[in-house]
């Protein structure tokens, strides 16, 4: 029997990561993106829908087995993306019967005071009270986020950077197949957390891209004050006895300028 199942967040980094592994299993997907593109492609059906503002959302649960959500606004208002905007999709889902809603979480977020964190941890809770069955997957940062942070402060002479901070991060690509081995109709719950290979120091992971893109320049020490960057130093973020994934930083940053 095929799985129909609703992808939320299906234009953002790890939803394209995940609709392929979700195809590849045999799931028909739905995809829903604020901005989808114009025109469903062969293998997947595309729909609008915005959960900052609720529209879209029954249209795109209905008739729908599982919801895969991984739609998420780190950069934006977290608040009534992750939190109002997964509530109204719960309630739909409620409504439509879905069997199983799978939502993809983040290491640490009951113990960084961050608030995209604050909000994710609502969001599980919401989910967790909800009467819809669910999953809960909660995964490191991705190898890919990592590399979008040092290249942001790639042009500069000097890289401030917090550099004791330990990381563990994860292809993207491999935190989707674990997420995809759980999107079936029979919920598990909260699920074991799911990291990368190793744990690094953020100097360690600036200095293995440094190198990589031939650069020389100095990797200084950024001393960061607050209670978040003290939780991130004492290794919230990460969660070493679940070492998922297989490729390693060194690995991936190959891979992107080999």
């Amino acid at each position: 029997m095929t799985c129909r199942t609703l992808l939320t967040g299906a234009t953002g980094t790890l939803g394209t990561a995940l609709s392929p592994r979700l195809i590849d299993a045999g799931h028909d997907i739905r995809a829903a993106s604020r901005s989808p593109p114009t025109r469903d492609d062969d293998e997947t059906e595309w729909i609008a829908m915005d959960l900052a503002d609720g529209t879209g959302i029954r249209e795109a649960v209905e008739d729908i087995d599982v919801v895969v959500h991984a739609a998420s606004a780190p950069r934006g208002d977290s608040e009534a993306v992750d939190v109002r905007g997964t509530r109204r999709l719960l309630e739909a889902a409620a409504d439509a019967g879905v069997s199983n809603v799978v939502y993809v979480s983040i290491v640490g977020i009951d113990e960084i005071p961050y608030s995209y964190y604050e909000h994710k941890l609502a969001a599980e809770r919401a989910v967790e009270a909800s009467e819809v069955p669910s999953t809960i997957l909660r995964i490191t940062m991705f190898h890919e986020f990592v590399g979008e942070l040092l290249e942001a402060v790639s042009r500069l002479p000097i890289w401030p950077l917090p550099t004791g901070i330990r990381l563990q991060p994860i292809a993207v690509g491999e935190a989707a197949g674990a997420i995809v081995e759980h999107a079936t109709t029979e919920p598990a719950g909260r699920m074991p957390d799911i990291g990368g290979p190793e744990v690094r120091t953020v100097g360690d992971l600036a200095r293995t891209y440094r190198d990589a893109r031939g650069f020389r320049r100095p990797i200084v020490r950024l001393p960061i004050p607050g209670k978040t960057a003290a939780a991130f130093r004492a290794g919230g973020a990460i969660c070493p006895d679940r070492t998922v994934g297989t490729v390693t930083w060194n690995e991936w940053v190959a891979s992107q300028f080999d």
